[in-house]
């Protein structure tokens, strides 16, 4: 979803790249479904390992998972890496609206939080974020 809201957003400035430590192979149905709440397609997005952007020039990490210690990456590029956490929504339990409530109260979050960091940081034009 970060990837999504950033480049949505902020494409302008900052183009977003969602890699995880274990990637689940797919983009999660639910995340699908609350972006195309606010008009932004992410059903063409994978999911990509962090071994894919190894060798790539960032400007910044942003790691969002809300249990960095245990498993989040470590970033080992000279990046500057911000911790900025939200409790994974795919854990979400109960019916599927309250999955729903789980999964857009993370999005919104992440709207919130990850977009007014980047928009306080120096403007750019070719900034790149992995998320």
């Amino acid at each position: 979803m970060a990837e999504g809201l950033v480049n949505h957003f902020l494409g302008d400035r900052w183009q977003a790249v969602s890699a995880g430590s274990q990637p689940s192979g797919y983009v999660h149905p639910l995340s699908i479904r609350v972006m195309a709440e606010l008009g932004i397609d992410i059903s063409a997005n994978r999911s990509k390992s962090v071994i894919e952007f190894r060798n790539e020039a960032l400007d910044l990490v942003i790691t969002v998972c809300d249990s960095a210690a245990e498993n989040c990456p470590l970033w080992l590029g000279k990046e500057k890496v911000v911790h900025i956490g939200f409790i994974d929504p795919a854990e979400a339990q109960g019916s599927l609206e309250e999955k729903l409530i789980v999964f857009r109260q993370v999005r919104d979050q992440i709207q919130q939080t990850v977009l007014n960091y980047l928009n306080q940081q120096l403007p750019a034009t070719a900034n790149n974020a992995s998320l």
